[in-house]
């Protein structure tokens, strides 16, 4: 009978957050940004780092991923192995990555600690400071890590967050560089 009760509890616990955050149970679709709607721009102001600052005009024609992270994020120094990967094998055909640095702490505002951690996980890819979370909004991101890849027309054709789907993400890039 206790069994029963907490069998109740659970199934009513997770009614409950499916109905207050639906992609609880679907983490790759929780995205508001979805594929086929143009990528958001990115707002002046920000500090970059490895590159100038980008726009999605000076984009156009490439295949673009938007790595969301931040320095102290485990799990996104996880993904950071599987995006230098991506970078090393396919820029040379036309694909660009962009880490957009959005802080979860006040501390990881430093910009100091940033290029230090630029450093540290030999990042060479384009990083903008996303310090005030201008990008993070306009992309209506929630998590840390999200990738979201851009097609040659700018426009948002694939996403996925947190560790794993490395596959999923790699065949994807291969398939808008026409390498499938």
């Amino acid at each position: 009978m206790k069994f029963l009760r907490i069998a109740i509890a659970v199934l009513a616990l997770s009614t409950a957050l499916i109905a207050y955050w639906p992609g609880a149970w679907n983490a790759a679709s929780a995205q508001d940004v979805a594929p086929g709607t143009s990528a958001p721009e990115f707002p002046g102001g920000a500090q970059w780092y490895n590159s100038p600052p980008l726009t999605q005009g000076a984009l156009r024609g490439k295949v673009v991923l938007v790595e969301f992270w931040t320095r102290e994020c485990i799990n996104c120094i996880h993904v950071l192995p599987h995006t230098k990967a991506l970078y090393d094998r396919y820029a040379k055909d036309g694909l660009v990555v962009i880490g957009v640095h959005t802080p979860e702490y006040d501390e990881e505002r430093d910009p100091d600690a940033l290029q230090a951690a630029i450093r540290r996980y030999q990042i060479t890819w384009p990083v903008v400071a996303d310090n005030d979370m201008r990008i993070w909004n306009a992309y209506a991101n929630r998590f840390w890590p999200a990738v979201y890849l851009i097609d040659q027309n700018g426009r948002v054709v694939y996403s996925t967050i947190g560790e794993g789907n490395y596959d999923e993400t790699e065949r994807h890039v291969r398939q808008l560089l026409g390498k499938a």
